[in-house]
């Protein structure tokens, strides 16, 4: 399993969630993908886009006043 990060801080919804698409896509089944954003829409948008691809988040964490990390796992 690899862990790659995506680091989208200081982009605009949907950019974050667009990036993690064209990222994850680029992964192998098992691999996670570490989204690092700082965008507050995306605290919703890219965790109901991995629950609707059965992409199972095992981290979500709130990492600063105004930025998060969620990790998606590529199944």
């Amino acid at each position: 399993m690899v862990l790659v990060k995506l680091e989208t801080g200081g982009q605009v919804c949907p950019f974050p969630l667009i990036d993690a698409k064209k990222k994850i896509a680029e992964l192998n089944v098992g691999d996670e993908l570490l989204i690092a954003f700082d965008c507050t829409q995306a605290t919703e948008s890219i965790p109901n886009w991995a629950a609707e691809n059965h992409y199972p988040v095992t981290r979500f964490e709130q990492v600063g006043a105004a930025s998060w990390e969620i990790v998606v796992q590529k199944k």
